[in-house]
């Protein structure tokens, strides 16, 4: 099973694509941990790409696409995937559509999280960490035992910068502008399920997930 994860920020794809992996046996490729892993190892890619990284550039399109075909050429999506993060434009989405007809595989679902704009400024200005453990926390879905410390090891909690209202607003505008057209290129590539968030929590999304996956294999 070969799936993609798409959804604006704070609508739990890299939570729901860890649940979902889990569950099925699927590898999660986020592209954050790809390149880490790329530099990590020193390969000639991975090598390439620390240079933009290092200097606080986007990695370019040709390079992510590169370091995944080095995995699949690897035979580490073999037992299927969850492309979390990636694509986030449309030049990515056909880049990987080609990479991916090169080599012989396909794309079986682009699932996109539906989560209103109200409610992902709710989650993620209400977001908090702890800068000791890296512990998150969530007003008022999950607190901490005492306002504004962690429970883990006594520090205070911070909100990172890109959580801050007026990030986050700008944030989603960037999404609307850079990330949502794909989901109307997979749309017609007739591959777009569409899970809405009606306030259920977590466990109902990975339920919905689930059920629209069950229904790939009997397709």
């Amino acid at each position: 099973m070969n799936l993609i994860f798409l959804g604006p920020p704070g609508s739990g794809k890299g939570t729901q694509a860890k649940r979902i992996a889990a569950k099925l046996g699927l590898l999660h490729l986020s592209t954050g941990d790809v390149l880490r892993e790329a530099v990590k190892n020193g390969t000639g890619l991975g090598k390439k790409a620390q240079k933009f990284m290092e200097a606080g550039e986007l990695v370019p399109d040709e390079l992510i696409i590169g370091l995944i075909e080095e995995k699949l050429k690897a035979g580490a999506l073999n037992d299927g995937f969850i492309l979390d993060g990636f694509p986030r434009t449309i030049p990515q989405a056909e880049a990987l559509r080609d990479m991916f007809a090169r080599n012989k595989k396909v794309i079986h679902r682009a699932i996109l999280l539906d989560v209103t704009d109200d409610e992902v400024i709710r989650r993620l200005s209400g977001r908090y960490y702890c800068p000791t453990c890296n512990a998150g926390y969530n007003y008022p879905m999950q607190l901490p035992k005492k306002e504004g410390i962690c429970d883990n090891d006594g520090t205070r909690l911070l909100r990172r910068p890109d959580d801050e209202e007026v990030v986050v607003k700008n944030r989603l505008n960037v999404y609307k502008k850079q990330t949502e057209p794909i989901v109307d290129f997979y749309r017609k590539e007739s591959i777009l399920a569409a899970i809405k968030d009606n306030g259920g929590g977590p466990d109902r999304i990975t339920e919905s997930l689930l059920a629209e996956i069950a229904k790939i294999n009997k397709a």
